[in-house]
């Protein structure tokens, strides 16, 4: 597995997930910028992602679905705030309806993706944060720890391939 470490600080409402790679950053950095790429891993293993936008530009936007073991869709969307190739990007993560558009009843996390050279290899820290302790143990319920965990876990035989 190439989660390192799971940091969750209720106080600063925040989660961080630190993985290590054995890939250049410029290698991790394209599992990001190639929306093919990106649906190989984004999402648990049952829950296969499909990118329908994907602008990574400052003010750009992303939306996608995973479709679960039975056939139901579940959206998301990103708006990017902040683009630095090949190691930064700031994005706020939200939930879609069926209609695709962004599901005010649903929390957002605001998300830092940093990536450094660690160890002849890529350090990827992926840093979540809330706007309250409800939302995030909200997200938390809904798995959203082993989930990202084991989305993760599936880039490193992409960084492989």
């Amino acid at each position: 597995m190439t989660v390192t470490s799971v940091d969750k600080d209720v106080d600063r409402l925040t989660l961080t997930v630190v993985a290590d790679f054995t890939a250049p950053v410029e290698r991790v950095w394209k599992l990001w910028a190639d929306p093919r790429l990106l649906e190989r891993w984004w999402g648990p293993p049952n829950y296969p992602a499909t990118f329908e936008e994907h602008d990574l530009t400052p003010g750009g936007g992303v939306t996608y679905y995973m479709t679960g073991p039975e056939g139901e869709k579940y959206g998301g969307w990103w708006r990017v705030s902040s683009v630095t190739p090949p190691t930064g990007l700031e994005f706020t993560d939200g939930f879609s309806g069926p209609d695709g558009k962004p599901n005010p009843e649903m929390p957002t996390t605001s998300v830092r993706l940093t990536l450094t050279r660690h160890d002849g290899g890529t350090r990827m820290e992926l840093r979540s944060a809330f706007d309250t302790r409800e939302q995030m143990e909200q997200l938390a319920e809904m798995g959203m720890v082993e989930g990202m965990t084991q989305a993760i876990g599936q880039m490193d035989a992409l960084l492989a391939g």
